[in-house]
């Protein structure tokens, strides 16, 4: 089974700060995560800066630590964010048809879906 990958825009990456910090917070969370996809080596800006969001769990401390991560190595980021379960259960010897393989992908896939859906409290 192949690892599913979110489609997501601008729209997405607004949505979920405005969610996820406070009305004061919102714009200089934005303007910090447009400084990722500014260089021609960043790629899929909006998809990275989900993951950034995700993994930063509204502190903005950490938002500033994974988007230099992000900067340096954005795949760093797409793997914590989008398939935590895979890089820490998955044996690096299991082949895509080990029915485990396919659960932590499911897995994986739910969460972040749920995630990103989740509304404001």
């Amino acid at each position: 089974m192949r690892q599913p990958v979110p489609s997501v825009t601008e729209a997405d990456v607004e949505r979920v700060v405005r969610r996820d910090y406070p009305p004061d917070r919102v714009d200089e969370v934005l303007v910090a995560l447009k400084s990722y996809g500014q260089e021609s080596w960043h790629r899929e800006p909006s998809r990275v800066q989900l993951a950034i969001l995700k993994l930063a769990a509204e502190d903005i401390n950490a938002l500033q630590t994974h988007l230099e991560m992000a900067k340096r190595d954005y795949r760093d980021v797409l793997a914590f964010a989008e398939y935590p379960g895979y890089f820490t259960k998955v044996p690096p010897t299991a082949t895509s048809s080990d029915s485990a393989h396919a659960e932590v992908i499911e897995d994986d896939w739910k969460q972040y879906q749920e995630w990103l859906k989740k509304r404001e409290s």
